[in-house]
């Protein structure tokens, strides 16, 4: 780190010059690269946590066109950076500086530092070397030291509004050298430790601790069981969360773990939201392809728009092995009968088919060995589709061979774990009137732009008049017997698409493909019917030609109808791509996710108020405690110098339209390093297989609310007990949560499983007849409930609440007023007083009060008693 630090002089090539000599160095933050001399000062800078690859050697596509070049592969490596994978080329004067530079770069994009010796690679820890940059950025005039003025600025950009007379105790106590007013590194340690000290989790050691600093191992087991709902909680296993994460030696020797401790672990990986199991693949990967949603990818070659953007090859290592396990491949007639992929009809740049085949021959099975299917979009004329024949078979060899696949029923499509390894064509077969001297023909599968009018395409013609003798051309033999082999075709002509052509074709071909507003008109029209067709066949739905700036269409509606391969635009960040990746989290990131069995055998509504009614119901109980760290909006004007923010949290569950609706917690105040909400939010989910739980959290302005960060999560990954949702791309960031989550059969009585059938106890019978299971509280709960909430200064709690969709598809209208931006409406008759800010929601059900809430939904809906509502009675 110290050589990238003092700079290396390198060539910097680029497309069109011979390479320019720049000194390139890690600045002393080690955030970013930076090089001089440049035009761009300030902006002549990559940073470190928008690298996405580091690669060693002439692989890079600069690297190819430099071909001039005497250059020592060894001295040779490409950083690809960026959301449109753009590479920095750079070479060195001798290897070893190559591998320092490759090496550090890959240790700083892990999250490691030479000061650091700390696990801080997942994300979970603020280690040694991350206090050292902040104590580092505080110090303003470089002499070592901290005063109070910049201990002052500090606290602005790290979002925390105390008193000054407070910050000035904590100051004094800090400093306890002979250089009194001012903090050494270590002094300021101490005074870091003391501000983030975690009033939450400290009270929660107490509650189970006797009122003690420190927990047993008895203790902490019985904390693991109660709270965690851990199972087989070992003493050894206990013993072994105590060496690593306690800070005492101390309490290391008594086997007691202190709140440092306690903290550490809380805030480790182990306490993250997300189910550590699903991290790899878990699923039963032994059932026909179309039980499985398959992560597919839109136009994969492009790394922007749909007009203007650059065509990269880099763009299938990327989408590989982020989990893609479908993607495009749109070909057409290159120079020197060398076909080339780009998107026909607009000004991208074109990249060689070859080049492309290559790329998915190397990257396909890096992350996971489940199969990868090619979705060919073909334009070319007859000879260059020999060349596309011939790259298929000489560079996928045997990926293409499935001679050893256990066919079993031939009816019934093979498996993913059967298919491990192989690569599978998705085309069209040539025209069986085609000759053998043919110039022209066209085998495309789908045509992305056939929504464009046709005078603005151009025209392909098919040669007629051919002999039996032609039609068993050496091209269409080969071409046929490829598709043949991946077991994957089309089922018909793109121009027929209407709902009665798609749903007669179920005993056809394997597989369909649908635009987005083609496939929508199927999913209002005949989901029943859609959810069957998808039981036995494979559907793709791909994005309008009309999204030209490369957006996103909202994926739900098609998994919920059962569609396998929906198609999004990789290259396009936002809430439809967060989404789509936390589907696909679920089950390793492997690209395959098992439908839900209802989506497999039998059909159902996906629409109404009540689809599985036989079915149990989710019902989840999610407590909002505390926020730590939460920065300023990316997007702020004045950056780490603007105002303090006043974060609120909202959460989103997005599923069945019956379940899609959002709730959200109140305001706090000039407080984003560690505000308190303490608020409870419920939720019923009637078909959790395929719900996802969104937490985001939002800077509350006067005139809007700017967006701080988000956390995507699917329902059946959630771990219950107290847990931290650490914010994606926001390394310290998090809000703590408490989760506990009950079943619920038909008009949402609670499972309370035998021992509740034979519980005496009167107060628990009473609740029971009731209807309602009451959570009996622990220790912990009671106590946490009466952490001091930071006030939101002047302004009444405001719990906007959401209307759950009840029969409603994309085409409803409704008033714009209650519609929010992504279509979920809000519950406008609400009273703002529906539940005292002091009163949990479980109280209401204690105390069998009626709720304003729910008093006004009776008078305005009398039949919701039938949507599967908790209502008291």
């Amino acid at each position: 780190m110290s050589v990238m630090q003092s700079g290396t002089q390198m060539i910097k090539l680029k497309s069109g010059t011979k390479g320019l000599v720049r000194l390139f160095y890690l600045d002393e933050h080690r955030t970013c690269i930076r090089w001089r001399p440049s035009r761009k000062s300030e902006k002549a800078k990559i940073i470190i946590d928008s690298i996405y690859k580091v690669t060693e050697g002439r692989q890079s596509e600069i690297f190819h066109r430099h071909t001039e070049g005497n250059f020592d592969p060894s001295c040779c490596f490409t950083i690809y950076h960026g959301n449109h994978m753009e590479s920095l080329d750079l070479i060195t004067s001798n290897p070893e500086e190559a591998r320092t530079w490759i090496t550090g770069l890959k240790y700083l994009m892990a999250g490691i530092s030479d000061e650091d010796s700390l696990d801080i690679t997942s994300g979970f820890h603020f280690g040694i070397s991350g206090l050292f940059y902040t104590f580092e950025e505080a110090d303003k005039n470089g002499d070592g030291l901290l005063n109070i003025e910049e201990i002052h600025q500090l606290m602005h950009k790290l979002n925390v509004n105390l008193p000054r007379r407070k910050v000035r105790q904590m100051f004094q106590e800090a400093d306890t050298d002979e250089n009194q007013g001012t903090l050494t590194f270590e002094e300021f340690s101490v005074f870091y430790k003391m501000m983030s000290l975690r009033r939450d989790l400290y009270l929660l050691l107490l509650s189970y601790s006797d009122k003690k600093d420190h927990l047993t191992v008895e203790e902490f087991a019985q904390f693991l069981k109660m709270e965690q709902k851990m199972n087989n909680v070992t003493t050894e296993y206990c013993l072994d969360i105590i060496r690593k994460f306690e800070v005492s030696e101390e309490n290391k020797e008594q086997n007691v773990l202190g709140i440092e401790g306690f903290t550490s672990f809380m805030r480790s990986s182990a306490c993250d939201i997300f189910n550590p199991l699903h991290s790899e693949v878990h699923q039963d990967m032994d059932q026909p392809l179309c039980n499985y949603y398959i992560a597919s990818s839109h136009n994969t070659y492009l790394t922007g728009d749909q007009l203007l953007s650059q065509s990269k090859v880099e763009m299938y290592a990327r989408v590989l092995q982020d989990g893609c396990r479908c993607v495009e491949v749109d070909c057409w007639d290159g120079p020197d009968g060398e076909p080339v992929v780009h998107h026909g009809y607009t000004f991208t740049s074109k990249i060689l088919f070859r080049d492309v085949v290559e790329a998915i021959n190397k990257n396909a099975f890096v992350k996971n060995e489940f199969p990868v299917i090619l979705s060919i979009e073909n334009h070319c004329s007859i000879q260059q589709q020999k060349k596309i024949a011939q790259y298929l078979k000489e560079i996928f060899s045997d990926k293409l061979d499935l001679s050893s696949v256990i066919a079993g029923d031939s009816k019934q499509l093979p498996s993913p774990q059967s298919l491990k390894g192989k690569i599978l064509v998705k085309g069209k077969k040539l025209p069986y009137n085609l000759g053998a001297d043919a110039e022209e023909g066209e085998v495309s599968d789908e045509d992305s732009a056939d929504e464009i009018e046709d005078d603005c395409k151009l025209k392909l013609c098919y040669n007629n008049g051919t002999t039996e003798h032609q039609m068993e051309s050496f091209i269409r033999k080969k071409l046929e017997s490829l598709i043949k082999e991946s077991q994957i075709r089309d089922k018909e002509d793109p121009d027929s698409f209407t709902v009665k052509a798609l749903l007669k074709a179920t005993h056809e071909a394997p597989f369909s493909f649908l635009v987005e507003t083609r496939a929508h008109q199927v999913v209002q029209q005949k989901s029943e019917q859609f959810i069957l067709y998808n039981q036995k066949q494979l559907t793709r739905i791909y994005p309008s030609a009309y999204r030209i700036d490369s957006s996103n269409f909202n994926p739900l509606p098609y998994w919920n109808a059962g569609c396998q391969l929906v198609a999004l635009n990789y290259q396009s960040d936002g809430r439809m791509m967060q989404v789509n990746q936390a589907k696909f989290r679920m089950n390793g990131n492997c690209g395959y996710v098992l439908k839900p069995q209802q989506m497999c055998k039998g059909t159902f509504n996906p629409y109404s108020s009540d689809p599985l009614p036989a079915n149990p119901k989710k019902h989840l109980i999610l407590k909002v405690i505390s926020g730590q760290q939460l920065p300023k909006p990316p997007d702020s004007v004045l950056g780490d110098r603007g105002e303090i923010i006043d974060p609120f949290v909202e959460v989103e569950i997005i599923g069945l339209p019956v379940d899609c609706c959002k709730d959200q917690t109140r305001v706090v105040d000039d407080n984003g390093f560690n505000p308190v909400w303490e608020e409870t939010l419920t939720f019923t989910i009637h078909m959790p297989e395929i719900a996802l739980v969104r937490f985001l959290v939002w800077d509350h302005d006067p005139i809007g609310r700017d967006f701080v960060g988000q956390r995507t999560v699917a329902f059946s990954s959630l771990v219950p007990g107290y847990r931290h949702v650490y914010l994606e791309g926001l390394t310290e960031a998090s809000i703590f949560v408490h989760i506990t989550i009950n079943e619920m059969y038909g008009k949402n009585r609670q499972l309370i499983g035998l021992k509740g059938l034979f519980n005496k106890n009167p107060k628990h019978n009473s609740a029971e007849n009731n209807g309602h299971y009451v959570r009996k509280r622990s220790i912990g709960d009671r106590i946490l409930r009466r952490t001091a909430s930071a006030p939101a200064k002047g302004r009444k709690k405001s719990k906007m609440g959401f209307q759950e969709a009840t029969e409603i598809k994309d085409g409803t209208s409704e008033p714009t007023d209650m519609k929010d931006t992504e279509g979920v409406i809000r519950r406008t008759t609400r009273s703002l007083q529906a539940r005292p800010a002091s009163m949990p929601v479980d109280k209401f059900l204690l105390m069998g009060l009626s709720s304003p809430e729910w008093e006004t939904m009776k008078d305005t809906k009398r039949d919701e008693n039938t949507s599967g509502k908790m209502l008291p009675k």
